[in-house]
This record gives structure tokens, C-alpha cells and sequence, in this order.
């Protein structure tokens, strides 16, 4: 069989191609910090910012320039405490944020609001720590973002995403959500998120390492996934589906597209996966050294999320990659 017969030119290999990279399946995430006047490159991941409450507007407009449908955003408040009061402020950050994209864009693009404690504590965990157990607290944990959705809901977030790794939080954020007026917002989990290494560049870009001491933990293995449990990862996300999930996703994505394509093929939910800042600095790094072409390579690790079965992809390359799509 001679399969290259259909390699040979450009127009039929684009009628045969299996999988696309749109600018549907883009979403952008957006670091607004407190207080900053103008915006900060993040310096482990050049070409990404944190940008000010008095700058952020722009990148947002920028998106909508591009066709991108859908950013995330996440907040770096100047007030960090044990259990992130700014998340649980009707005038915090990201209230505000959100109000802001709504009142100056309306429908124009998607807002989602990334649920979480890291960015909002001054230990840097997802939630209120106990110290009997010395990891975060679940439960106490999942009352208080219950609080952050809500917050998010009455400032008119589009969908919500919650990325703690709380068990249950999937349900309690329903009901909350539902009894509250607001069954209308969809909730998109981090169903199946491993505790990784490909997230340090995110650490200095929400400025949100953990710490430790005797009574906190030294890192998120006690709530965050191990990275090489396959079955658990897929029970994770059916588990979410369960409670009601309305998007499923795998985080990181690149060293996990088995676990992609596994997912994929149980759930009839859609699937997001997040191409995180590791990911994304490592091609940001060989490109800038000159051992590969940026935009290919780009492209080329986007197409693999498509062709594993991924839906949507939050990616820092959005904006680069909606540049060079029709």
C-alpha cells in the first residue's frame, strides 16, 4: 500500500487531516496582581505578565482582537493570609476583575475564574491547613469555597474552575451554586491534576510556592495527584462527573496524553486539558536558544492535545498560536 500518494501535496494532506487547532479551542490565562502599575514579565516565562488592575483590560481586549473566545484568570492580592480573605471579599481582586471584563466587554469573550486559596494564602496551600494532619484541611476547605463561588457568581463570572483537589468540591459547588440562583454557571473541574514539576514557572507567576514548616506540608502531594497513577486520574474525573462537572480536564497535559485519551473515552463530557507553564517555558527556552522553530513546535504539541482527545486547551501560547491561525 502506498500511503505517501496522499502526503505529496499540500491541499490533500489538508483534506485528509485528522485533527485541528482552532481559535475556538483556545483560552488564555491572565495574572492581574494587586497594586502593580503597568505590567511585569514573569522572567521564567518570557512573553507572559502580571498586569495591574490598571493594565489588565488591555490584554483582555487583545484576546477578543484575536478571536480567542475564553480567558482564566487568577489573582495575586497584596493581602495574604491563612485562609485567603481576599477570595472571600466581595471587593477582592478577582470580584473586581471580573466585574470590570463584564462592565467594558460584556458577552465578547468567556471569563473564567480559576477557585482556588494558593494565590490568596500566605502559605501558598489551596485551603485552610490543619495542623493535626499537617495538609489542607478538606472540608473546612470546601466551605470556604463554597464562599468563593459565590462571589464569583454575583460578579458575573461566565464559568467557574475549581483547582484545589478538595474531594467532594465538585458537589458542594453545585448545590451552593444551585440554591443560590445561579444552576446556570457551568463548572469546569480540574478533575484530574497531578502534583507536577512542570508548574514551577506558575509558582512565580501567582506568586504562590507553598511553604512548609512541622505544621504544613512541604508540597501538594498530599491533596494533588500522583504522577503515576493512570486508573486513580480516571477516577478522579468520572468521580467529578458524577457530582455534576460540566467540563472535565487533565493538568498538566503533555507528559499526560495517555491520560487524556483514556478520559476521553469514558466520558461523554467535554475535556479541557492545561498546557502549563512548564510546559510552555520549556519551548519558550529552546526556541529563544535557537534549537528549534518556535511556532512549529508549538503547533505541533497544541495538535497533540486535539489528536489525544482534548476539547479546549488553557494555554499560554493562545495568543501566539490565535496570531497564526485563520
Amino acid at each position: 500500500m502506498n500511503l505517501r500518494r496522499l502526503r505529496l501535496n499540500s491541499n490533500i494532506r489538508d483534506l485528509i487531516r485528522e485533527n485541528y487547532v482552532t481559535k475556538n479551542d483556545l483560552i488564555m490565562p491572565i495574572f492581574i496582581k494587586e497594586e502593580l502599575d503597568g505590567k511585569n514579565e514573569i522572567k521564567s516565562m518570557p512573553g507572559i505578565y502580571q498586569f495591574g488592575e490598571n493594565a489588565f483590560l488591555d490584554e483582555v481586549a487583545e484576546c477578543i482582537d484575536l478571536g480567542i473566545k475564553a480567558v482564566i484568570l487568577f489573582g495575586i492580592p497584596k493581602l495574604k493570609d491563612s485562609c485567603g480573605s481576599d477570595a472571600l471579599d466581595e471587593e477582592g481582586l478577582i470580584a473586581r476583575s471580573v466585574r470590570k471584563i463584564k462592565e467594558t466587554f460584556g458577552d465578547k469573550i468567556a471569563v473564567i475564574t480559576d477557585l482556588c486559596f494558593c494565590e490568596f494564602t500566605d502559605h501558598g496551600h489551596c485551603g485552610i491547613i490543619n495542623p493535626k494532619l499537617k495538609t489542607v484541611d478538606n472540608d473546612a476547605t470546601l466551605e470556604i469555597s463554597k464562599k468563593q463561588a459565590l462571589i464569583h457568581a454575583s460578579a458575573g463570572v461566565d464559568m467557574i474552575a475549581p483547582s484545589g483537589m478538595m474531594d467532594g468540591i465538585i458537589k458542594a459547588l453545585r448545590e451552593v451554586l444551585d440554591n443560590n440562583e445561579f444552576s446556570h454557571i457551568p463548572i469546569m473541574s480540574y478533575s484530574t491534576k497531578f502534583a507536577s514539576s512542570f508548574y514551577g514557572p506558575f509558582r512565580d507567576a501567582a506568586e504562590s510556592a507553598p511553604s512548609f514548616n512541622e505544621y504544613i506540608p512541604k508540597d501538594r502531594k498530599t491533596y494533588q495527584m500522583d504522577i503515576a497513577n493512570s486508573r486513580e486520574a480516571l477516577l478522579e474525573s468520572l468521580i467529578d462527573q458524577e457530582e455534576g462537572a460540566d467540563i472535565l480536564m487533565v493538568k498538566p497535559a503533555l507528559a499526560f496524553l495517555d491520560i487524556v485519551k483514556t478520559i476521553k473515552e469514558k466520558t461523554l463530557r467535554p475535556l479541557c486539558v492545561y498546557n502549563v507553564s512548564g510546559e510552555y517555558s520549556m519551548v519558550k527556552a529552546a526556541s529563544l536558544s535557537g534549537w528549534m522553530d518556535y511556532e512549529s513546535l508549538m503547533m505541533e504539541i497544541l495538535t497533540s492535545f486535539k489528536r489525544a482527545g482534548a476539547d479546549m486547551i488553557i494555554s499560554y501560547h493562545s495568543k501566539d498560536a490565535a496570531k497564526i491561525l485563520n
